[in-house]
């Protein structure tokens, strides 16, 4: 009888140990490859002043959404986290990489304010010293009684990026 119950605890044991290792080694990478793998991956040529023309190809609040801008963008890049910052209205932002695929790259930012949720999506491809890509904005009002979701309003735009300076890729 001390032998089973000796057995079944060393067995329960080995399959307690097993679960949690299984578990640490494949969450360990998933978030190393969703931080520093993904800047790391960034092309070098994304980094640098962009003048950049939105024209907007849907929106559900006009009156909101401009339909045509155009900025100019400082990407930078400092360790791990990448700023974009708009010398035009000059508010600088961290960005959240999302996907990086040879010289396609999406990030977003997202930002709270006064019951409200602001999400920015950008996903371009860099082609030379230039891109192209969309940009998808979401505003969402919640109700600062519940916290209940009032109004959502959406915007699609086309980009068109002409890099101003930094590295480029026709460089060697």
């Amino acid at each position: 009888m001390k032998n089973v119950i000796k057995s079944i605890l060393i067995l329960l044991g080995v399959l307690f140990f097993s679960c949690i290792s299984t578990f640490a080694l494949e969450e360990k990478p998933k978030t190393l490859s969703a931080g520093i793998e993904l800047t790391e991956q960034i092309p070098a040529e994304l980094i640098g002043i962009w003048r950049v023309v939105s024209n907007i190809d849907y929106t559900d609040s006009p009156d909101t959404f401009k339909t045509f801008d155009v900025v100019l963008w400082n990407l930078s890049k400092t360790g791990n986290v990448i700023n974009l910052w708009s010398l035009a209205t000059g508010v600088s932002a961290s960005v959240t990489v999302e996907y990086v695929k040879n010289n396609t790259v999406r990030f977003t930012h997202e930002e709270e304010n006064n019951n409200q949720r602001l999400t920015d999506t950008v996903e371009i491809t860099i082609i030379g010293n230039k891109f192209t890509g969309k940009n998808y904005l979401s505003i969402k009002s919640y109700s600062s009684k519940d916290g209940s979701l009032l109004k959502e309003k959406t915007a699609v735009y086309s980009l068109k990026g002409d890099k101003i300076s930094g590295k480029s890729v026709l460089e060697n």
